[in-house]
């Protein structure tokens, strides 16, 4: 197969603008003029002709949750912003979804935003009470890291009013001491399937259901241009629906499956390690978390919310825990994924980092930090000097900017993007989807303008370029799994993983980059979407 006429962005080490490529058996064979690539034309070459498209390496998202949490929710009641506008419209989808739920299980829904909602505030316990009598109700926020519970739930869960908070966890109550039904963090992981809690409150999908969810979210991830993700909550469930999506040809996505840290030992016994697999789906980092979300504010701060007055997030492990943990994988040669928002939680990975390189100064295993979010010109240096690779949100200033106001003058260190790339520091992007949407035009608007869907100025001293952006959705993707020389890029020898837009992404206007429109994903010179 040929592309000719095209706007080539090879993303190579000099950015090269070319015409035309050749695919053969799945990689690119040459890349280069119209005229160079034509010289390979022979009978039966499929030729392509782009019509002065813009032609880009598949994009990355490197930390989403393709099938431990987006697909999942593809399967539950969808309450996001699009499809509700108020409590009364959460209740009444709910109400549809239990009219054809067996009574006694659980009602799942998903996606609510509460900022954006019109009482811009989370349901109650007692409002989720109105979908059934006949129902446990479990309601998943946008970034997972809270929901809300009703009472049969609450109930199912042994959880009152007299319930001790789980550490690193909040069962939220009002003021008189009665429960919300709000969950925070560790304290809502018990009710969300796939978080490596032991005996969820919640049922397990079954492998089938499981395999339709990941089927379901790679054509979603095609139709934004992505031919690659990192998976940032994988346990035994989710490897094995993966395994069998990739048998029975549901996968359409290169998977890098990051495995949570409860099933670490597991992974030793079967002496698996980080890159074991094959180009479509591998095993990544150990996965872990030390503190909460930055949209829902528990991510941990050295100085407290503006908002707030001596309240300073949520830490979900202990400087001995995160230590421990790093140690272990660090030794086992393993790379960890360390989910850290706030500058506290990173000075504690980073120092668990330190302490493991210290003892066996093995850099080449390129520990990273899932968002990564509060910085400042300390940490800058540490992250240099450890060589961890920062996994920033891309689509968090336009669709969560008007949250950010809670974080005062830090957002101008926050989605740090400019600070990374001037420190010479290797970045991944990140959607978190479905905590933040996977748009890829979006995420690069977002990263570039650093404007909010609300029009609000998100720290404008983080803005980049555009091709600064596209990079860190492909080259940098690739750097941050040690697979840059097969992939992230369009030059010979590398897999044939491209998308193909109406207009070229660095040369538009900054602020119409969004409304960009994919036309085809390949991957491995075969077509997985098209619109």
């Amino acid at each position: 197969m040929i592309i000719k006429n095209a706007v080539v962005r090879s993303v190579n080490s000099h950015d090269d603008v070319l015409e035309a490529f050749a695919v053969k058996d799945g990689k690119f064979a040459a890349v280069g003029s119209n005229s160079d690539v034509m010289n390979l034309d022979a009978p039966g070459v499929r030729i392509i002709d782009a019509g002065g498209r813009a032609v880009l390496p598949g994009f990355n998202d490197a930390h989403c949750h393709l099938l431990s949490l987006r697909g999942k929710q593809l399967l539950q009641a969808d309450c996001g912003p699009d499809k509700v506008k108020n409590i009364a419209d959460i209740i009444s989808v709910l109400r549809k979804r239990a009219e054809h739920t067996h009574a006694g299980d659980w009602v799942l829904g998903g996606s609510y935003d509460y900022s954006k909602l019109e009482e811009k505030r989370h349901p109650t316990a007692s409002e989720l009470d109105q979908v059934s009598d006949r129902h446990p109700v479990h309601l998943r926020s946008q970034t997972c890291h809270c929901g809300v519970v009703n009472s049969a739930g609450l109930k199912i869960a042994g959880i009152n009013n007299d319930t001790a908070n789980p550490p690193g966890g909040e069962f939220v109550r009002d003021k008189n001491g009665k429960l919300t039904g709000l969950c925070l963090e560790e304290a809502h992981f018990q009710f969300v399937t796939g978080m490596g809690m032991e005996g969820s409150f919640v049922p397990a999908y079954s492998v089938n259901q499981l395999v339709e969810a990941v089927g379901i979210a790679c054509r979603e991830s095609a139709s934004f241009g992505i031919t690659s993700v990192g998976d940032g909550l994988v346990g035994p469930p989710e490897i094995e629906a993966y395994q069998a999506a990739l048998e029975s040809g549901n996968l359409s996505c290169r998977v890098y499956m990051n495995v949570l840290d409860t099933y670490f030992e597991r992974m030793k016994a079967l002496g698996v390690k980080t890159g074991f697999g094959n180009e479509m789906l591998r095993f990544g980092a150990v996965k872990s978390f030390v503190d909460g979300a930055i949209a829902a504010h528990t991510a941990w701060l050295s100085e407290p919310y503006t908002d707030r007055p001596g309240y300073f997030g949520i830490p979900t492990k202990t400087a001995d825990e995160t230590e421990s943990f790093v140690m272990d994988a660090h030794l086992n040669g393993c790379q960890v994924e360390i989910h850290a928002n706030g500058d506290l939680a990173i000075d504690m990975v980073l120092t668990a980092v330190e302490k493991a390189q210290k003892q066996n100064p093995w850099k080449l295993l390129r520990h990273r930090i899932a968002h990564c979010t509060v910085i400042n010109d300390q940490l800058l240096r540490r992250i240099k000097d450890t060589g961890v690779i920062p996994l920033p949100f891309t689509t968090y200033v336009w669709e969560h900017g008007e949250k950010m106001s809670a974080y005062g003058a830090r957002i101008e260190n926050m989605f740090a993007h400019r600070s990374f790339l001037d420190s010479g520091i290797p970045v991944a992007a990140s959607s978190d989807n479905p905590c933040g949407m996977q748009d890829v035009m979006t995420a690069i608007q977002a990263m570039v303008t650093r404007i909010s869907s609300g029009g609000l100025n998100i720290g404008p001293g983080q803005r980049i370029t555009a091709e600064q952006a596209v990079r860190i959705y492909t080259m940098g993707g690739a750097y941050a799994t040690k697979e840059e020389d097969i992939k992230g890029s369009i030059e010979a020898g590398k897999l044939a993983d491209f998308v193909i837009l109406d207009r070229d992404p660095v040369t538009s206007d900054p602020f119409g980059i969004r409304e960009i429109k994919i036309f085809e994903t390949w991957l491995e010179g075969r077509k997985i979407f098209e619109a």
